[in-house]
């Protein structure tokens, strides 16, 4: 690996750390709007709470599993990390793997495992019900998930990303493909504990999984939401986006316009819709979201048939 990789690799976390950063600034000013404030007066709220938990002393609980709590708060950011490593920024890539897409996909298990440890690792009743609820979720959100995802990867031809990035030439997947697409971003949401899929850390049970972290353990976990919603959107682009396609500016940089945008949607959804209930996602999940998935992939299968390729 030659200097200059090795340099961008270790650029990586703290690209995603600045735009996780912008996304919770931006969030604050929408809060502090929402509640008649300035928004300039919330765009700085993320720092000072950063500046009051790095001083705040760690919490103790007896019979907790410290070691895989702890593990589980810095996997966040961690896993976070590990999803952009498959993305291109235009035709470079940190880690250009011929099975992307299930890279992707892998990443999201892991996130299944590190909601759950949060819960789990507490031991403390309401984080072990936040634990479960994130389960009960994830079981509603993942088949939608993997169907989404293989719908451009059926377009393409390919799990590599590249490949799936260079079929969009001539017309990008979300227009082909909206289904797809709104499944992907609704999943990017549910993954990333956010907007109406925050049960796993709901007011109604103390915070959820939220409930009993405090000091740099609380930041860790807030922080890497935040870097697994910017992941989430940053992988949106290669998928139905085009990618780093756009006229004048440089590749990497549509991609990283193309992230912000979408992640202002997402920031967005939170304050659209209320939070939705496990029991009343799996319903909707399974009766009306499946069945619309799976047509979305017929009619990729056939368009990428009669045409022998994508449009």
């Amino acid at each position: 690996m030659s200097d200059t990789s090795i340099a961008a690799v270790l650029l990586l976390p703290l690209g995603v750390v600045a735009l996780a950063g912008v996304a919770a600034s931006a969030n604050g000013a929408l809060d502090a709007r929402s509640k008649g404030a300035p928004m300039r007066s919330g765009f700085a709220a993320p720092l000072w709470d950063a500046a009051r938990l790095l001083r705040q002393q760690r919490r103790t609980i007896p019979g907790a599993d410290s070691l895989l709590w702890r593990i589980a708060g810095a996997g966040l950011g961690i896993a976070a990390v590990l999803k952009v490593l498959v993305i291109p920024f235009g035709g470079f890539t940190f880690a250009d793997l011929p099975v992307g897409l299930v890279w992707f996909n892998a990443m999201d298990v892991l996130l299944w495992a590190l909601w759950w440890l949060l819960g789990w690792g507490a031991n403390s009743t309401w984080s072990l019900v936040g634990g479960y609820r994130f389960l009960a979720q994830a079981l509603s959100y993942e088949i939608p998930l993997m169907f989404a995802l293989t719908a451009p990867a059926i377009g393409a031809g390919s799990l590599r990303l590249l490949d799936v990035q260079a079929a969009q030439q001539h017309l990008w997947f979300i227009v082909w493909m909206p289904v797809a697409f709104m499944v992907f971003a609704a999943s990017v949401v549910a993954f990333s504990s956010w907007g109406p899929f925050h049960t796993a850390l709901g007011e109604d049970i103390g915070g959820g999984v939220l409930s009993e972290l405090s000091g740099i353990d609380r930041l860790l976990v807030l922080g890497g939401r935040y870097a697994v919603l910017v992941a989430g959107a940053a992988f949106s682009v290669p998928l139905f986006l085009g990618g780093g396609a756009g006229p004048l500016l440089p590749a990497s940089v549509w991609v990283v316009v193309k992230t912000c945008l979408v992640l202002a949607a997402l920031l967005g959804l939170r304050r659209l819709f209320p939070m939705v209930r496990p029991d009343r996602l799996a319903e909707i999940a399974w009766v009306i979201v499946v069945p619309v998935v799976l047509v979305q992939l017929a009619v990729v299968a056939v368009v990428v048939g009669v045409n022998g390729g994508a449009l």
